[in-house]
């Protein structure tokens, strides 16, 4: 039996760019994809905690340092700059896998900074 299990997850970035104009996907800071082990091209679902809009795209990698979280192309119409979002990547893994798994979770601050990074998530609100 496979799983599909929560690989990674930035949770409570805020967007920093909605650019219409542009091919399509989100831009990362590589320091954050790095921090959760999400990679250029790689698929991730978004959520929109303003509006509730969930979909789903790729990463490309956004200039280290800079904090970026923009939504491109297609993308963009589902956010506005400031909005609050959680974006999740899974991996499909064995059950063995699946039992020890632990993610990365990055808690992002109102400057998408990484402020603490958890293997497991509690059942808790925001702190």
């Amino acid at each position: 039996m496979f799983r599909t299990m929560m690989k990674s997850k930035i949770h409570r970035a805020r967007v920093t760019e909605a650019n219409l104009n542009y091919v399509g996907s989100i831009t990362i800071d590589e320091d954050i994809m790095d921090a959760v082990n999400i990679l250029e091209n790689e698929k991730v679902q978004i959520v929109n905690n303003n509006n509730g809009a969930r979909f789903e795209t790729y990463v490309i990698k956004g200039e280290r340092g800079s904090k970026v979280m923009c939504l491109n192309g297609a993308a963009a119409r589902l956010v506005q700059e400031g909005d609050i979002i959680i974006v999740l990547s899974y991996a499909l893994m064995s059950d063995e896998q699946a039992q020890s798994h632990e993610p990365k979770v990055a808690i992002m601050n109102e400057n998408n900074e990484i402020v603490e990074m958890l293997g497991t998530e509690l059942a808790s609100t925001i702190r």
